[in-house]
């Protein structure tokens, strides 16, 4: 299996005053004029649009153009080099990215997303197949209605040397712009917090524009 949903706390601390200084010299330095307006550019969760953690607060890495490494299980072998991604963590095992590709057209956009959704839902069988030592489980959570709509899966996964793990999947659409959301951390479906990332998703897929 490619990756696995634990991941291990980072020992990454950031500076808010140091990047809210230098943030202040950029802007400063280039003028009104030439800045790109928001809305061009599609927008990322910031830590506090993620499930609440009870013992940690969410620290977040930057917007970073191209795929992520390692690729994520499920969805990974499908993300174009076009993919942006930006990634999230706690002071423990939680963690979670967003990944966003904005598409040549529409209807390459729909497409995607039905590709990324047919992934999701072969998912557990694939984890399986590739690795003999994992049993692999999922749930289909359903669909929210906001802008084009987004599908949420679930996906728990344990291999024979003692680990559990469950992540949450949401693929979400906005025009020719394809979002996904992922969630994780070591557990079962029992401790999913399904309600709190089908509001993250809705949050991701709203603030893309």
């Amino acid at each position: 299996m490619g990756e696995t949903m634990q991941i291990r706390t980072r020992g990454i601390r950031i500076t808010v005053a140091a990047l809210a200084a230098v943030a202040g010299i950029a802007a400063a330095a280039v003028p009104a004029a030439a800045a790109t307006p928001a809305s061009d550019t599609p927008r990322f969760l910031e830590p506090a649009d993620l499930p609440p953690h009870p013992s940690s607060p969410w620290y977040a890495g930057a917007v970073t153009a191209g795929q992520p490494d390692p690729l994520p299980m499920c969805v990974g072998d499908a993300l174009p080099s076009t993919t942006s991604h930006r990634e999230y963590w706690t002071e423990y095992d939680t963690n979670a990215q967003q990944l966003t590709v904005e598409g040549r057209s529409e209807q390459w956009a729909k497409d995607f997303a039905a590709l990324l959704r047919k992934d999701l839902a072969g998912c557990a069988k694939k984890l399986m197949q590739q690795d003999p030592d994992i049993t692999a489980t999922q749930k289909y959570y359903g669909r929210l209605n906001v802008e084009e709509g987004a599908d949420v899966y679930g996906i728990h996964t344990a291999s024979a040397w003692g680990s559990s793990d469950i992540g949450l999947f949401s693929v979400g659409r906005d025009g020719a712009t394809v979002t996904v959301v992922r969630w994780g951390q070591m557990g079962t479906f029992q401790h999913a917090q399904v309600a709190d990332f089908k509001a993250t998703t809705v949050t991701a897929v709203n603030k893309l524009y």
